[in-house]
């Protein structure tokens, strides 16, 4: 896989964020461990109105392409989130290509007229399969992507290879099933301590995560997501990476 696939998630330095590094400070580490691509989250803000143009000037100063990913839902009780016009405003203040939500409790009714105004902000959309079993599951997904492909609205798919253990599916199916909606991966492995799923390191776990990148689409980001301790663990995660794809 060449790096210019390959997307380093800050939930990989979720312990520095929580000793007080600010996502502005892991820029410049991001690059020097040889990523083009880094997905900021929204709940590492400490000071978002200052943070969010540190990360601008210093992505660009760097070179680096921006994804953010924002833990809120585009549906509340059925109806369209206020919030997500505002996530696009910071996603545009940052340079941001990409934002992630997660569904909420779709009902069946798009919004399509609100939902097309926030497409055409010009922010790439996805999706993702959260840990959630409102909005994690292989049926869930399946149903709202459908849905927004059948009304023609440009929303993309994030396949994370990880959570399907979180809510009792296979990731195997979940690949079948949905991969020609994926525009973005996150791969984290899991192993389990007492029968509950805990997120670790690519080969640390019990998913075969490289047959289930083979039946996924090759020509899509790919993200690092899960948290470490050191660096050498995510110089690690991105040499298996580049080595099998």
């Amino acid at each position: 896989m060449s790096d210019d696939k390959l997307v380093l998630n800050f939930l990989v330095f979720s312990d520095k964020v929580e000793s007080g590094v600010l996502q502005s400070d892991l820029l410049q580490e991001s690059a020097d461990l040889g990523f083009q691509q880094v997905e900021v989250r929204r709940e590492y803000f400490k000071d978002l109105e200052n943070e969010i143009h540190v990360i601008q000037s210093e992505a660009q100063r760097l070179g680096l392409t921006l994804f953010y990913s924002v833990p809120d839902d585009i549906y509340v009780n059925g109806a369209l989130n206020p919030k997500l016009m505002a996530y696009l405003k910071e996603a545009k203040q940052m340079g941001v290509k990409h934002i992630k939500w997660n569904i909420g409790d779709f009902d069946g009714e798009l919004h399509e007229q609100e939902l097309k105004a926030l497409v055409d902000e010009g922010i790439e959309i996805s999706i993702e399969n959260d840990q959630t079993q409102t909005s994690g599951t292989i049926k869930a997904i399946d149903a709202y992507m459908k849905a927004v492909t059948n009304a023609g609205i440009a929303i993309g798919y994030v396949y994370d290879l990880g959570n399907w253990r979180f809510v009792g599916e296979n990731e195997v199916r979940a690949a079948e099933t949905l991969r020609n909606y994926v525009h973005y991966i996150h791969v984290k492995d899991v192993r389990y301590e007492g029968h509950q799923p805990q997120a670790v390191g690519l080969d640390h776990g019990e998913i075969d995560w490289r047959n289930v990148l083979k039946q996924l689409p090759q020509n899509v980001p790919v993200a690092i997501e899960y948290p470490t301790t050191e660096n050498a663990e995510i110089v690690e995660a991105k040499e298996l990476l580049e080595g099998e794809l």
